[in-house]
């Protein structure tokens, strides 16, 4: 499975979002975004995503890290872009009970999704910023 999401930035803060109940992996934080269409560009796919889950225009920017995480026998490939949100900032999800800015050194102390955890790792223990 192809997914995609964004990484908001503002200083030392980072955007982390809880999955509601009902959803798989509910109770636990993710970045925003969502599958890949067939054919669809990542880039378009997380702006569309964000669109739809956040109600937020967003501008994809750098990579931040491309990962494969088996996930009850299904692999889960997710890419990480940076993202700059173009207006307002998120205020509330379709797909989330919460939303947090996080000091980006303290996102380690989150339950993650499991397929976030190697973007959370490089944002947590990295020197500088996006």
């Amino acid at each position: 499975m192809d997914v995609v999401a964004g990484v908001f930035i503002d200083g030392d803060w980072v955007l982390a979002c809880r999955r509601r109940p009902g959803l798989t992996a509910a109770g636990r934080w993710e970045f925003p975004g969502g599958k890949r269409e067939p054919g669809e560009r990542p880039e378009s796919a997380l702006e569309r995503e964000l669109s739809e889950e956040l109600g937020v225009e967003a501008e994809v920017g750098e990579l931040l890290d491309h990962s494969t995480t088996m996930v009850d026998g299904t692999p889960i490939s997710l890419a990480c872009y940076f993202v700059r949100p173009l207006g307002v900032l998120p205020a509330s999800s379709t797909d989330h009970d919460q939303l947090a800015w996080c000091i980006r050194d303290r996102l380690v102390w989150l339950d993650w999704a499991l397929p976030d955890f190697p973007a959370v790792r490089r944002l947590a223990f990295a020197d500088g910023g996006s």
